[in-house]
C-alpha cells in the first residue's frame, strides 16, 4: 500500500511540474508580447480605426516611420482623422493640403547648427525666414528652432545672448505672418542613438528654454514641450505643463526610456498627461514622435493615437 501511495505521489509531482512548466512558458510568451507592445489584441485598434473624440489635435513625426513611404503614412494618418503631419519634406505639403491636413510644425536650421554661435546667425535667419513663409503658405501654426550645441569659448550667458539676438531679428516676421517660433528642449543624457539624445545640446533644461522664450518678449515666441525629453532631463511632467502653459506652442510624445511606443512597457502615464494638456487649455498639436519597435509600425501608431484620444 505504501508503495502505491509513493508511486501516486511521484506521478502527481511529475504532473504538477509539467503543468507549472507549461504555465511558465505561456507567461513568458505573454511577457515577450507585452515587451513588444502586443499585450492584448484589444489594445491595438483595427486598420479602419478613426479618432473618436479629437480633443487632442494629433500629428505625427514622419522621420520616425522611415523607410515607410511618406505617401503611405499620409494616407494612414488621413484615414485615422489626424489633422496634421510633420517632419516630412515640404514637397509633400500640397498632398497634406489636398486632404485637409496641415504641417504640424515646419522645420528650419536643425539642432546641430544653432544661434548659440554668431557664426551661424546668417544661416539660421535664412532658414527661419523661409520656414515662416512656408508655414504661412500651408497653414502651419509654427516653425521649430533650437539653441544649437555648446561650443568651446562660449559661456552660458553669451550663448543666451547670441540666441536672443538671432531670434529677435526674425520675430517681427513671425508676428506679421501669425506663426510661432517654437524652441525645442532636448535631452543630453541619452547617448545610445543620434535621435534618442543629444549630448552637448545647450537647451537641455526646460526652464532655461522657457526663460529664453520669455526674454524674446513676443507672444509668438514659444517652446516645444517634448514630453520624452522633459521626462529624462526634468521629470514632473504634469506640474511642468501647468507651470509652462503660457509658453507651450507645440508638444511631442515618446516612451521613456528608449523612445519607443507609448505603451505599458514605459514609465509615462500618457492618458493622464493628455488630460493635463486639456486642463491647461492647450489647443495646439501633439505629435507622436516615438520610434516604432513593433513589426507593424502603423499598428503602433494607431495604438498611440487611440491612447491619446482622451474624452
Amino acid at each position: 500500500m505504501s508503495t502505491d501511495r509513493s508511486a501516486q505521489r511521484r506521478t502527481s509531482r511529475r504532473r504538477f511540474i509539467r503543468i507549472a512548466a507549461a504555465a511558465g512558458a505561456g507567461a513568458a510568451l505573454l511577457t515577450g508580447a507585452g515587451a513588444r507592445g502586443e499585450s492584448t489584441a484589444s489594445s491595438v485598434p483595427p486598420e479602419d480605426y478613426r479618432i473618436a473624440h479629437g480633443r487632442i489635435r494629433q500629428s505625427v513625426m514622419g522621420w520616425c516611420f522611415q523607410p515607410m513611404p511618406v505617401e503611405d503614412l499620409i494616407e494612414a494618418c488621413h484615414r485615422m482623422g489626424m489633422p496634421a503631419m510633420e517632419g516630412i519634406d515640404s514637397k509633400y505639403y500640397p498632398m497634406l493640403k489636398e486632404r485637409g491636413m496641415v504641417p504640424g510644425i515646419v522645420g528650419s536650421h536643425g539642432f546641430g547648427r544653432g544661434p548659440l554661435s554668431r557664426d551661424n546667425h546668417a544661416f539660421c535667419l535664412e532658414k527661419l525666414r523661409a520656414g515662416i513663409e512656408l508655414a504661412a503658405e500651408f497653414g502651419s501654426p509654427s516653425v521649430i528652432t533650437f539653441t544649437g550645441m555648446r561650443e568651446k569659448g562660449i559661456s552660458d550667458d553669451q550663448a543666451m545672448r547670441n540666441c536672443l539676438d538671432c531670434w529677435k531679428q526674425v520675430i517681427a516676421l513671425a508676428e506679421e505672418k501669425k506663426v510661432n517660433l517654437c524652441l525645442e528642449h532636448l535631452n543630453t543624457r541619452d547617448s545610445s542613438h543620434p535621435m534618442k539624445g543629444h549630448p552637448g545640446y545647450f537647451g537641455n533644461d526646460i526652464d532655461l528654454c522657457i526663460e529664453l522664450a520669455r526674454r524674446v518678449g513676443s507672444p509668438r515666441m514659444k517652446v516645444l514641450f517634448d514630453i520624452y525629453h522633459v521626462q529624462i532631463m526634468n521629470g514632473d511632467i504634469i506640474r511642468r505643463l501647468r507651470a509652462s502653459k503660457d509658453f507651450i506652442g507645440h508638444i511631442h510624445t515618446a516612451g521613456v526610456p528608449g523612445r519607443g511606443e507609448i505603451d505599458e512597457t514605459q514609465e509615462i502615464n500618457y492618458p493622464a498627461v493628455m488630460r493635463a494638456i486639456l486642463e491647461i487649455g492647450y489647443e495646439g498639436f501633439v505629435a507622436q514622435e516615438f520610434i516604432p519597435t513593433w513589426p507593424d509600425k502603423l499598428a503602433a501608431l494607431r495604438h498611440a493615437v487611440k491612447l491619446c484620444d482622451v474624452a
